[in-house]
């Protein structure tokens, strides 16, 4: 019965349903009075939002992680956001074929859709190398946060402390363990500097894994390049968090930072919105209104595909980009690195950044009538939420019951993606077999 329903499900919708399913095993787990510090209940809503957000890697929470969870709920979260930012169907696909099983097409489809850029025949070769990838990032951040903390901490708590934030600052999780966040380093360059290391999480595994294959091929001296598409995402995502430090570094002049501060917010903000890791050194509402204005641009953009945060990706906001270039230019097709994009990929681009808009544009004015906070604060809040970023301008804990489900929701759609979600309802696309004729309607 069950195997049958599945079949009739659309991968996207065995995704989606799977990402629901694990957030709805997380907050029944954390609603269990072993998952909290005082030994009670606690609130499902609570529960639930809290496991949306670590299953998202979104990390913006209603109770405070380090105070309120017992070390079991803290284990629980960091469970939840390592298998959310390396996609459940990771670990589908490895214990298939540990079981030495082939795995059937459904799975490479499904495994497909939820690792962007991952080859039909090579799922289970893909898979091995997100895991490998994911662990040595982590084991190094987690070396380097140890001697961040060796001094603040008991050697053991200093160990946990370092695995907890570099497994959540790789997968962009956001999830801390300490009350205000990373605001007691913010005169520290090794931890800036460590948690900027993981912004490599943020440019999807398919570069990672591409840029990986480069160095083998280089090393056995034959010759290749990187794709397209991971050109167009570290050249991107450079351009764009260049010109939004600069721009954030100008706008904080003479508003209380010296100048060595300002420098460090200036490069760590950006990169924590652009990316989703969601860490903060500074209380964001202490920062000029344009800076914050870029935090939000930023994360409504996001980094790259197959990465572990949300946004539109900074791909489609290149895409959208080049394209109005492209026809303020006259041209028809749009050309990048000698290679001409297909019409299909700029079409998908500004579909996910209208369905993200409309999306954005529905939370802001649900919150609008249930919550007292300032407009500012709102629109901040859902971008996040959106973005899977984790960043707050400080509402999140004051949040209505009906805006804790709605951002929950919002953070199930960043993490699966606008347009997967629209598909899922969709189901299966009924092609057309026909064209009528043409006529133009005026437009601009």
């Amino acid at each position: 019965m069950f195997a049958h329903i599945i079949n009739r499900l659309t991968p996207v919708q065995v995704l989606v349903g799977g990402f629901a399913l694990v957030i709805i095993i997380g907050s029944i787990i954390l609603s269990l009075p072993i998952a909290t510090a005082s030994g009670e209940f606690n609130s499902y809503v609570d529960a639930l939002f809290t496991a949306a957000s670590a299953t998202t890697t979104t990390g913006l929470i209603v109770v405070d992680t380090g105070t309120f969870y017992s070390l079991f709920g803290q284990i629980v979260i960091l469970a939840l956001f390592q298998l959310g930012g390396l996609g459940y169907m990771v670990f589908i696909v490895l214990i298939v074929t540990g079981l030495r099983q082939r795995a059937s097409l459904k799975t490479k489809l499904l495994f497909k859709e939820a690792m962007a850029g991952a080859r039909l025949g090579e799922a289970a070769s893909y898979a091995r190398m997100v895991i490998i990838f994911t662990f040595i990032f982590e084991a190094i951040g987690s070396v380097l946060l140890y001697f961040v903390f060796r001094n603040d901490f008991p050697t053991t708590r200093a160990i946990y402390h370092a695995i907890f934030h570099s497994v959540s600052a790789f997968c962009t999780a956001g999830f801390s363990t300490f009350t205000t966040n990373f605001q007691a380093y913010q005169n520290n360059p090794l931890a800036h500097l460590v948690l900027i290391f993981c912004i490599l999480g943020g440019v999807g595994f398919f570069v990672l894994y591409d840029g990986y294959q480069y160095l083998i091929r280089k090393v056995k001296g034959l010759r290749g390049s990187i794709s397209l598409h991971s050109k167009l995402v570290l050249i991107a995502i450079a351009i764009t968090l260049l010109i939004s430090i600069v721009l954030t570094y100008l706008s904080q002049l003479g508003i209380g930072f010296s100048p060595n501060q300002n420098l460090l917010v200036s490069i760590f903000q950006p990169v924590s919105a652009l990316t989703g890791t969601g860490f903060s050194t500074i209380d964001l509402n202490e920062m000029s209104l344009l800076a914050v204005f870029i935090l939000i641009l930023l994360m409504y953009i996001g980094p790259g595909p197959g990465s572990t945060a949300g946004g539109i990706k900074i791909t489609s906001f290149g895409l959208i980009l080049l394209s109005v270039v492209n026809l303020l230019l006259g041209r028809s097709d749009l050309n990048i690195f000698k290679k001409r994009l297909p019409k299909r990929s700029i079409e998908k681009a500004y579909a996910i950044a209208v369905c993200a808009l409309l999306l954005l544009i529905i939370d802001i004015m649900i919150l609008s009538l249930t919550e007292s906070a300032p407009f500012l604060k709102i629109v901040f809040e859902v971008t996040s939420a959106f973005a899977t970023a984790g960043l707050s301008l400080g509402i999140t804990f004051s949040l209505s019951t009906v805006a804790k489900v709605v951002l929950s929701i919002t953070m199930l759609i960043g993490r699966v993606g606008p347009l997967a979600i629209g598909l899922s309802l969709v189901g299966f696309p009924k092609p057309v077999t026909y064209r009528y004729s043409e006529e133009d309607v005026l437009v601009g």
